[in-house]
């Protein structure tokens, strides 16, 4: 029997044409987070396909928000922020802080106090960070977080996630064991 043969791909196109950029970007599946912040106003939040670690030292992470986004230019103004790492029966969740809803606090379980950010009931990890910086980034803004306190739920738990333009889950199959080379230089 012979190993199959490389997947076909589609014709290559130039990098400016923002159609084919989404096609193919979309490819690569993302976590699906919600920014929040408490503001003078009150709580902000975001939803946001684009988040990282970026160093362990210090801890530093990343998220991008969209550059004409008040959400966004509030979270970075207030100096902090937590992620909340949505679990995948939290999609009502995703689309409020996708919208311009008015109140999207009032979808999903959430701790409001005035000292820290939101942070999400049932979200599968949350991170609390200080804004460490912000720069232009196209058309986004990277805010980088310096990650003070953090915490992940239990391991049943399944991240929602961004493919191809949509919302879906794991498969149910990621929990079985497939033998696998450790990245030494990621211990997770």
């Amino acid at each position: 029997m012979s190993a199959p043969g490389p997947a076909p791909m589609d014709q290559p196109v130039t990098s400016a044409d923002p159609a084919a950029f989404t096609r193919v970007l979309g490819r690569v599946p993302t976590s699906v987070c919600v920014v929040t912040a408490t503001t003078p106003q009150g709580p902000v939040g975001v939803t946001v396909g684009s988040f990282t670690s970026v160093s362990l030292e210090p801890p530093l992470v990343v998220f991008y928000g969209g550059r004409d986004s008040a959400s966004s230019q509030a979270i970075i103004e207030s100096g902090h922020f937590c992620v909340n790492v949505l679990a995948e029966d939290q999609q009502q969740v995703c689309e409020a802080f996708a919208s311009r809803t008015a109140d999207r606090f009032a979808t999903g379980e959430w701790e409001l106090a005035a000292a820290t950010a939101p942070r999400l009931a049932g979200a599968t990890a949350w991170i609390e960070c200080d804004v460490e910086s912000s720069f232009p980034a196209g058309d986004h803004v990277a805010v980088m977080g310096r990650v003070q306190r953090l915490a992940a739920a239990s391991e049943r738990l399944k991240p929602l996630l961004f493919h191809r333009g949509r919302t879906v889950r794991l498969d149910r199959a990621c929990g079985v064991h497939v033998p696998t080379h450790p990245f030494d230089w990621w211990d997770i």
